[in-house]
């Protein structure tokens, strides 16, 4: 089981784009940037005297969505503590330790799969040990399938709502911008 959306990635926005659109909306309110190019991912807490700091993969906008979701979904403790306080286990991972980066991951990728299709993004499950499958992949496509179902009827956190509605803007504003048949 694949779980993916059939966005038109000609349309898709860029990482810069998204970025952009996330610190408008809450560099102020929250004190947090969302910035590109890192060699992995990290969430580094604001300080008193600094902002707190949001770095996705390269220039990925898939990797922009997933962290941004990871950044929605954790609570203002989490905020508090680098990476939301959470250990990673680069792959390989034993079974074990493959389960628990799989409990946490199936409800973010849920959430990244709203977002993307919010913005007419490609979202696909990533499992991230490709050497380990081991069947996880079809695990966690079915767990981030009813994650993003219980999302759509509960509803999604507020700051995670509110970064969908500019994700809809910049998808609206992107198609207006785009020739007709193009």
């Amino acid at each position: 089981m694949t779980v993916t959306n059939s966005a038109d990635s000609r349309r898709a926005p860029s990482a810069e784009e998204i970025a952009g659109r996330f610190n408008r909306l809450f560099a102020r309110s929250h004190r947090v940037h969302l910035v590109g190019g890192g060699a992995e991912p990290v969430y580094l807490p604001a300080s008193t005297d600094s902002f707190g700091l949001i770095r996705y993969t390269c220039d990925y906008p898939n990797s922009a969505l997933h962290e941004v979701a990871h950044w929605c979904i954790a609570g203002a403790r989490r905020r508090q503590l680098v990476d939301y306080g959470y250990w990673y286990q680069p792959p390989p991972r034993t079974l074990q330790q493959q389960r628990a980066f799989l409990r946490v991951e199936a409800r973010v990728q849920a959430l990244e799969s709203i977002f993307a299709d919010a913005c007419n993004s490609v979202f696909n499950v990533s499992i991230d040990d490709v050497d380990n499958l081991s069947g996880f992949e079809d695990l966690l496509a079915h767990r981030v399938c009813l994650e993003r179902r219980r999302w759509c009827s509960a509803g999604i956190p507020p700051r995670a709502e509110a970064f969908r509605r500019v994700l809809l803007s910049l998808r609206e504003s992107r198609t207006l911008e785009s020739p007709a048949g193009g």
